[in-house]
């Protein structure tokens, strides 16, 4: 039986609504796929009036301007061109997905609509199981890439030092392995505490106000939408700078040895000059 709430449902957990060949479907699920599928449309769209197919209109010349923002920010971070073309993709997805996912979130029959005692809809960020699988993909990115650029066993060298030959780097490799895992709790924590916080605002002043509802939620509903896509760039711009400590530091070793083989050939000259 479906109704609406006369008291707002708060769940730290997203809730079961039916399960498929014993797969269970949670609410979060069935936003999550509305996003895919709203998502998928306008990048094609947006495809279409790139290509000159179709005529461009608001939407798709706003997710332009924001795909080439996004794009040279990467490229800031990330000075190789290379690699700024290789994770740009990734990293910009992941903007756009969290961004629709947000805002699906504040459609009013999301948290309202209920199936049973259970929420129809919830939004899909506000589910532990979909921030934690985004940081999860961030983090094994980061390795890949950093394995791709360093090498396999290179990648290892980061984390595990020989503790005879360098005492002092091998408990450095312990702390950034430890500083991994913190990078992965905290990408998944912070997005799915700030969405379910604003899930539950949005909740409370529309349980308080009830008759002034409309009038009063309006604010509210501009505030979130603004903070939606402050907290898809925050997660777009942790996980850029996360990929890109694995690359630089590469970068940073490469420099090292180009500096160290500069000065030896300019040693090398003066001491020729001076022997002439």
């Amino acid at each position: 039986m479906m109704f609406f709430a006369a008291v707002p449902h708060i769940s730290v957990k997203a809730d079961e609504v039916f399960s498929i060949a014993g797969w269970p479907i949670t609410n979060a699920n069935l936003v999550g796929l509305l996003g895919l599928i709203v998502l998928a449309w306008l990048m094609f769209r947006t495809r279409a009036a790139v290509l000159g197919k179709k005529k461009a209109n608001f939407a798709t010349r706003l997710t332009v301007w924001c795909f080439e923002g996004l794009y040279s920010t990467v490229g800031q971070v990330i000075p190789s061109k290379k690699w700024t073309r290789r994770v740009a993709p990734l990293v910009i997805t992941m903007f756009f997905f969290i961004a629709a996912q947000y805002w699906l979130g504040l459609l009013p029959v999301v948290g309202p609509v209920m199936v049973g005692h259970t929420p129809l809809f919830r939004g899909q960020n506000a589910d532990l199981n979909m921030t934690f699988a985004l940081a999860a993909v961030t983090i094994v990115m980061a390795q890949v890439y950093a394995a791709r650029e360093l090498g396999f066993v290179g990648n290892l060298k980061r984390y595990f030092v020989n503790p005879l030959r360098d005492p002092i780097m091998s408990f450095v490799g312990i702390l950034e392995i430890v500083a991994e895992f913190s990078r992965l709790l905290s990408l998944s924590f912070r997005l799915f505490g700030n969405v379910l916080a604003g899930e539950i605002l949005i909740a409370m002043i529309a349980y308080l106000t009830q008759v002034a509802m409309p009038a009063v939620l309006q604010p509210f509903y501009l505030f979130e939408l603004f903070i939606g896509g402050i907290q898809a760039y925050i997660f777009f711009m942790l996980s850029t700078v996360f990929i890109s400590l694995g690359l630089t530091h590469h970068g940073g070793d490469e420099e090292k040895d180009t500096h160290s083989s500069t000065s030896t050939s300019s040693d090398a000259n003066l001491v020729a000059e001076g022997a002439k």
